[in-house]
């Protein structure tokens, strides 16, 4: 067996693979006299050469890959069989709730309420049981609204900023059609939502053009004479097959290292995937500006309202709630803005990057968001309490997990199929003491400030970390990290746990090299 790698292969016969979360996405196979050799390109990005000593094992072993990448049934994966000693099946499963959210946020209490009209499902499939909404809008109102909405996304509650009490809300588009039809009910919910405001924001993740011409296929967007206390902001996003595309290309470029410099560049920048980080922070820069400046708040949707949606309004909340920075509140921020929130996770991670199948649902947005936090780690390395660990690991667990919590489209799916009784939570594993030590930033110093990326073209670079994660270049890269992680903890470590405001100041001013040679490293 060789060791990972990205190297070329060249073989006789390619064996791709049916949908399937847990191994690879294609295996391909030749013979080398007596014996075989099995290329395994995984979601990962991982590739594996197997020698199989036997052309007869060989197939026998391709056979039985492809069979196992190749489940229907979700409770034939293996979250459904595994069973580690020290995890077990009973108490809650997850970390968080909407429930829990709003008991947690005071200021939530007066002006809203926690509704339970989608309890069976029936009003939004993609929804959680439990929605925040404005209290003066009663269950009748919401469901009428849910009509008026793409797969009855109604707006919903996603974040109240702590400073001034201004929300977040996401919806999916308006139905409003070639005939601009209305919905009361919409427009009195909105209306509730900024309640004696003079103004709220909708970012539209759509351009103009892109939005007049969803009316014709039934879809549209809120007019100014009908929601009069709104003002509407185009932020062109793309989405779906292109982004998947643009994925493959960068993919494709990371996986070859023949490539010249300029070669290499060229590919880089026609893969378009740093145009796609770009969008996403600067419109989620957008929405702080609007809430944590201006003063207002905010609803975001685009077409569906589980991509773009659900990227740019979780990006917001990192950027201002410093709760969002730490381990828990990020892993709990994942939980309601794209678990709980119904980003179709069966659908879009279907394939790698390296499958020759191109299925009109992938599209990568989740490790889109993965790719724009870490932008932010490393433009502010003291600011999350995570650190890049972390986004591998889930960049991992995403693509194939031995954990539920990846499973299925939406919370009604995970429901149907017992994934919360029958699998262990992904988010709970890594709160355990012993295994989110590994995953903690030990140059972390908490702060209450809005943390404003950059979006300038040099500020933001290739997350090598991932892309580039098999090389052996990466691997001296992780060495190196793990010997500054040692440096400051032991730094930290002697500067003792009583520390002044004077002292704290003092040590930071020392951290600063290191903080430097992370940055340096990062760069590389």
């Amino acid at each position: 067996m060789k060791l990972p790698g990205n190297s070329s292969f060249s073989s006789r016969t390619s064996m791709p693979l049916r949908k399937g979360r847990e191994t690879a996405v294609l295996i391909s196979w030749r013979a080398v006299g007596s014996s075989g050799t099995i290329t395994i390109k995984c979601k990962d990005l991982l590739v594996l050469q197997l020698e199989i000593p036997g052309m007869e094992e060989c197939l026998n072993i391709a056979s039985s890959i492809e069979a196992l990448s190749s489940l229907e049934s979700v409770t034939e994966m293996y979250p459904f069989f595994y069973r580690p000693s020290h995890l077990t099946l009973s108490g809650p499963w997850g970390l968080s709730s909407m429930e829990q959210y709003y008991k947690q946020t005071e200021r939530l209490w007066d002006r809203w309420r926690i509704s339970t009209v989608n309890s069976d499902y029936s009003v939004c499939l993609s929804y959680p049981s439990a929605v925040i909404v404005p209290r003066e809008v009663d269950d009748d109102m919401l469901i009428r609204s849910a009509r008026f909405r793409q797969g009855g996304r109604f707006p919903v509650l996603s974040y109240c900023h702590h400073r001034n009490g201004m929300v977040i809300m996401r919806s999916s588009q308006p139905l409003t059609g070639a005939n601009k039809k209305s919905c009361k009910e919409d427009e009195l919910l909105l209306r509730a939502v900024i309640d004696g405001s003079k103004l709220g924001y909708i970012i539209d993740l759509r351009s103009a053009q892109q939005a007049q011409q969803a009316r014709m296929t039934g879809g549209g967007f809120e007019s100014k004479s009908c929601y009069s206390d709104w003002k509407r902001f185009h932020r062109h996003h793309e989405r779906g097959k292109v982004v998947q595309e643009s994925l493959i290309k960068l993919v494709e470029a990371c996986s070859d290292p023949s490539h010249s410099v300029d070669r290499w560049l060229s590919k880089l920048e026609n893969s378009k995937w740093l145009s796609h980080v770009h969008s996403a922070l600067c419109t989620a820069g957008l929405v702080v500006e609007c809430v944590e400046r201006d003063g207002h708040s905010v609803l975001v949707h685009g077409s569906e309202g589980t991509d773009n949606t659900l990227l740019v309004s979780s990006l917001a909340q990192l950027i201002l709630d410093p709760a969002s920075r730490t381990v828990t509140g990020f892993l709990c921020l994942l939980e309601r803005e794209w678990i709980q929130a119904g980003h179709p996770f069966q659908q879009r991670c279907a394939h790698s990057a390296y499958s020759h199948a191109r299925l009109k649902q992938e599209c990568p947005s989740f490790l889109l968001l993965l790719d724009c936090v870490w932008q932010v780690w490393r433009q502010f390395p003291l600011a999350l309490e995570f650190s890049e660990a972390l986004l591998l690991r889930l960049a991992q667990e995403v693509y194939a997990s031995n954990y539920g919590t990846f499973l299925c489209n939406s919370e009604q799916e995970r429901c149907a199929a017992g994934v919360k009784e029958n699998t262990h939570c992904l988010f709970q594993s890594l709160l355990r003491p012993d295994i989110e030590e590994q995953y903690l930033n030990p140059l972390y110093e908490p702060t209450d400030l809005v943390i404003w990326p950059s979006v300038h073209p040099q500020s933001l670079q290739l997350w090598t970390g991932l892309f580039l994660r098999w090389t052996e270049y990466a691997q001296n890269m992780e060495e190196a990290r793990e010997e500054v992680w040692s440096i400051v903890k032991e730094h930290r470590e002697q500067a003792g746990p009583d520390r002044t405001n004077n002292m704290l100041s003092t040590h930071c001013d020392t951290l600063t090299p290191f903080e430097n040679l992370m940055d340096e490293l990062t760069i590389l």
